[in-house]
C-alpha cells in the first residue's frame, strides 16, 4: 500500500513478529527500524508513547503512529490516508 510506513521494533518483541507476520499478509509494506540499534527511532518511540519504549509502534506519513495495532487498524489507517 505504502512504503512511507515505518515499524519500530526490537529483536525480542512477539507482538512485532505477529503483527509483521499479519502486515506480509495483507500486503502492506512497510520499512522497519530496531530502536535497540537506533537512538533516534528510541526516541522517536518515547516521544509518541508518553516517554515508554512501546513496539510495535508504526509512525505513518502524515507523522501519526498507532502502538501495538491490529492489521486491520493499519489498513484502515492508510486508506484513510489516501
Amino acid at each position: 500500500m505504502t512504503d512511507s510506513l515505518i515499524m519500530y521494533t526490537t529483536s525480542w518483541c512477539g507482538y512485532c513478529v505477529r503483527l509483521k507476520h499479519g502486515l506480509a499478509r495483507a500486503g502492506v509494506s512497510f520499512t522497519e527500524i530496531n530502536i535497540e540499534q537506533d537512538d533516534s527511532a528510541a526516541d522517536r518511540v518515547m516521544q509518541v508513547n508518553g516517554g515508554n519504549q512501546t513496539v510495535p509502534t508504526l509512525e505513518f506519513s502524515d507523522g501519526s503512529a498507532l502502538t501495538n495495532p491490529t492489521v486491520q487498524q493499519v489498513q484502515e489507517k492508510l486508506a484513510a490516508l489516501v
